[in-house]
């Protein structure tokens, strides 16, 4: 394999999207030479329940994409879904061992270790840590403390953490498709490098990815990751709820959703419009009706958001707004819906950083993937990266252990 050639999968309920990228020489930018899809099996909420089914898609897209574009793939940057991803804030604190005082490299990484010493849950794991602040002699909301001088040196972190059993699924489905795991992320934070800007980190934003099993969403402020949460409903719940309400099939439920529908019902008074749809079983239906399905799922998804972001404070407080990615997000009149439900500046993600004919925000997770696997082959200046990476080759090497 090229070592200038990336490849990610966003493997997700419905669907496992897959992407090749060529890094250039000129500015580090990516452009992708392939994408392509294929539906999953294997998959519920997000989480991988059999691996061995997820191989043989994986396998498929690795084999169309390879003889598209003449590369071959070896290993590949790839998510961790569902809805046992959590966070846990945690506190490190070391004394700085210089005997000058100042702050070194080394006591940045102890300290960050130090953070990660909690107990966890049985069968529960580390996935990604991200340091908030550092604090030293007390003084805090500190982000780079190298050549500070001080005697205590103390961090706030967020760790990121999963199910073990899935996250171990992932590696399994991947080596079982003859593929190396270069990188595993958290589904919901694998979006961000693609569609946020440093200016909207800062201020305080969300992206919000309307999956087809589960819905996530990733808050920053201050440039960093403040908050994370996945909920157990997306737009399949729309699908099953439209093929209840129509009395049709999922697979015909999903059509009317894609062709006709609208995450606004019609105005009152308006006539109701009749739609047919030839099958062996013709459809009948009304477009309002149809529409007033979608609007009260798609409302029920923003209360959960709103009551999340209450949580941590940020209800209507996010000067960024809200980004919003996946396959939920091309539902028409989505937009208008949540900036009134979120009472926030709303917009559909595009990708940044990477040259692509695709900008379906579906694919925007595994464009996230792969600017995430380029950043990481530069070298890195803080000690999150290496703290992260170290535990990541653990977590891999831990899964070839029955």
């Amino acid at each position: 394999m090229n070592p200038q050639i990336i490849a990610g999968i966003d493997i997700g309920t419905h669907s496992i999207k897959m992407v090749v990228a060529h890094l250039r020489e000129e500015g580090g930018e990516l452009e992708v030479l392939g994408f392509g899809e294929e539906s999953s099996s294997g998959v519920r909420k997000g989480a991988i329940v059999r691996p061995e089914e997820v191989s043989e898609r994986i396998i498929s897209l690795r084999n169309r994409l390879e003889n598209i574009t003449g590369q071959r793939m070896e290993g590949v940057f790839v998510n961790v879904g569902g809805t046992h991803i959590f966070t846990i804030t945690s506190h490190g604190i070391v004394a700085v061992s210089r005997a000058d005082g100042h702050i070194s490299q080394e006591d940045v990484d102890r300290v960050l270790q130090a953070a990660q010493a909690f107990s966890l849950p049985s069968n529960k794991e580390i996935l990604h840590v991200v340091p908030q602040q550092f604090l030293v002699d007390g003084e805090g909301n500190l982000k780079d403390v190298v050549g500070m001088k001080g005697v205590r040196l103390e961090a706030d972190v967020l760790a990121v953490c999963g199910f073990s059993p899935y996250v171990k699924n992932v590696t399994e489905a991947v080596l079982g498709a003859d593929l190396a795991v270069d990188d595993i992320t958290p589904g919901s934070l694998m979006a961000s490098s693609a569609v946020l800007t440093p200016q909207q980190k800062e201020l305080g934003c969300a992206v919000l990815d309307l999956g087809a099993g589960t819905t996530s969403i990733a808050v920053y402020e201050e440039g960093e990751l403040i908050h994370t949460a996945v909920f157990p409903v997306g737009s399949e719940n729309i699908t099953n709820d439209i093929a209840i309400g129509l009395r049709t099939e999922p697979h015909i439920a999903e059509r009317v959703k894609i062709e006709y529908g609208s995450c606004q019902s019609a105005a009152k008074g308006k006539k109701m419009e009749k739609i047919e749809i030839p099958d062996d079983d013709p459809l009948v239906f009304s477009r309002k009706i149809l529409n007033h399905i979608i609007e009260a799922r798609v409302k029920e998804i923003f209360q959960l958001v709103n009551k999340e972001l209450k949580q941590i404070g940020k209800q209507g407080m996010l000067p960024g707004g809200i980004v919003l990615i996946g396959g939920g997000a091309k539902l028409p009149k989505i937009v208008d819906v949540a900036r009134k439900d979120l009472k926030l500046t709303v917009k559909i993600g595009t990708a940044r950083g990477i040259v692509s004919p695709q900008q379906d925000p579906a694919y925007l997770g595994v464009m996230g993937l792969l600017i995430d696997g380029a950043n990481d082959w530069q070298p890195r200046k803080n000690a999150m990266f290496r703290i992260g990476w170290l535990s990541k080759i653990k977590r891999i090497l831990r899964s070839f252990i029955p």
